[in-house]
């Protein structure tokens, strides 16, 4: 890239135990390659002090959201949703996530977790907070929830959307974003075919790093640096400029987190 436009990670897990032996060096690398805005998802509550020490070590650059994952929404996820409760009481994030349903490991807790999904988008509604939602084969169950908890003050980003062109819109008519990661670079990833469809704006980049690399990192540890692969597959698919790109999906950002 020419210019230097600003370049957002809506989704990253930084804290991730796959970063214990080069955390610094991994964010440095993705500041010196313009990525210098992280938007770090809680998963439960044994994540949230080390989200508090990215928060510390890099005030300008890594902003919090609060939430309990489906995956671990397990028989403590009362005690779970208390925790998440409690700490958005206590001080600023700028979303509740990631949050949602998740089908594809275990279906034992449908239950716990679509009354977890729910909870937590009500306290995101109490807070006036954006929502980060994940979904994993569990579209419907998910639209069935946002269809009667949707309103006015409903909104955010539907992370790693990997659905069909129907369930795009679907899910920006319920005001969310399109959270835009690696799956783009797949050759079955199939996003690829109709994304043009989507108008730019409707989209924000993450790259649910350690999880997902794009090509040609595809199989290996993710990191924020590599959404430079994910820019450069947009451009093409938008015939855009990468600058173009990365200065819409950061507005987009700012749209839904509010910095």
């Amino acid at each position: 890239m020419n210019s230097t436009p600003i370049i957002t990670d809506t989704h990253t897990h930084l804290y991730s135990e796959e970063f214990d032996q080069d955390r610094d060096e991994m964010i440095q690398r993705a500041i010196d390659a313009g990525v210098t805005r992280f938007f770090i998802p809680g998963i439960d509550a044994a994540a949230t002090q080390s989200m508090y020490d990215l928060e510390q070590n890099y005030p300008d650059n890594v902003f919090l959201m609060m939430g309990l994952h489906p995956t671990y929404v397990k028989e403590n996820y009362e005690e779970e949703l208390q925790h998440v409760e409690t700490e958005l009481s206590k001080r600023k994030f700028y979303a509740v996530g990631e949050i949602g349903i998740d089908l594809y490991w275990d279906k034992t807790h449908l239950k716990e977790q679509q009354i977890a999904f729910r909870r937590q988008i009500q306290l995101a509604k109490r807070y006036k907070l954006p929502i980060v939602i994940h979904c994993r084969e569990a579209f419907d169950e998910i639209f069935e929830i946002l269809e009667e908890e949707k309103s006015e003050d409903l909104f955010g980003i539907f992370h790693c959307f990997s659905g069909t062109l129907l369930q795009a819109q679907q899910a920006i008519s319920y005001k969310m974003k399109l959270g835009i990661g690696g799956v783009v670079t797949f050759k079955n990833g199939k996003i690829d075919q109709f994304l043009n469809q989507i108008d730019l704006k409707h989209i924000v980049l993450e790259t649910d790093s350690p999880y997902l690399a794009p090509i040609p990192y595809r199989g290996k540890r993710n990191e924020s640096s590599y959404l430079v692969n994910v820019i450069s597959k947009l451009a093409a698919i938008y015939d855009v400029s990468e600058e173009e790109i990365a200065a819409t999906t950061t507005q987009n950002s700012k749209d839904v987190f509010g910095i």
